[in-house]
């Protein structure tokens, strides 16, 4: 059994709620991801942020990044693993819901890092005689997240 620990990227920035969506671009662009988990002040997952959250949010309205608050566009349902899951368990999740990224929290229910397609794909490379992650496993999983969502009709004015 692999556990999520051991697959998982460890050290995660989080941001708070209230924070602007310049604080959460900006821990995008230093730690080189699309995605800021969102964390109450004991460090409980409350939301997450994406990259195309806050594109988003600024093409629909007119105000700049520094002037909208995360919980304003934070997704607030997020399916999180624990860190002594078992990876297959994590995968599931990640296949069923369509993740490219999921939290991983510890006993204590606090952020303890980020499990992402790309932590499984370069985890699928070091088998050498030890169980890992398969290479069907990493493909089930890229099949089930690049199947194209319904289209809803969005209008906005520009």
């Amino acid at each position: 059994m692999i556990l999520v620990e051991n697959v998982m990227t460890g050290e995660v920035e989080a941001c708070g709620p209230e924070e602007s969506l310049s604080a959460a671009a900006s821990i995008m662009w230093r730690r080189d991801c699309g995605v800021v988990p969102v964390v109450d002040e004991e460090r409980r997952v409350v939301g997450i942020v994406t990259d195309r959250d806050i594109c988003m949010a600024l093409a629909t309205r007119p105000q700049v990044a520094s002037e909208v608050r995360v919980a304003e566009v934070m997704t607030r349902e997020v399916r999180c693993c624990n860190a002594v899951d078992d990876i297959q368990e994590a995968l599931e999740t990640m296949r069923r819901e369509r993740l490219r990224r999921l939290p991983v929290v510890d006993g204590g229910g606090k952020l303890a890092g980020m499990l992402s397609v790309s932590d499984i794909v370069l985890h699928s490379e070091r088998g050498k005689g030890k169980r890992h992650v398969s290479h069907r496993e990493v493909m089930s999983l890229l099949k089930a997240i690049c199947q194209p969502h319904e289209q809803t009709a969005i209008s906005f004015d520009v």
